[in-house]
């Protein structure tokens, strides 16, 4: 139990003076690129997903005619 607890306190300590943080400002600006990449890619992702269903849906009802 000892190691876990000294471990835990070196991760820490670790963090807490070795880790280069990001100031606010920097967190806002990534929080919004990542957002609108993934409302971009969900848009995209949506819209492929559309066009597949369309052309199999498609190719579907040509068989069956």
């Amino acid at each position: 139990m000892a190691k876990v607890f000294n471990y835990l306190s070196d991760s820490f300590v670790e963090l807490k003076s070795n880790v280069t943080w990001a100031t606010w400002a920097e967190v806002q600006k990534y929080t919004i690129i990542v957002s609108i990449f993934a409302v971009v890619m969900a848009l995209a992702t949506w819209g492929v997903d559309t066009v597949f269903a369309k052309a199999i849906a498609g190719f579907f009802n040509l068989i069956n005619s």
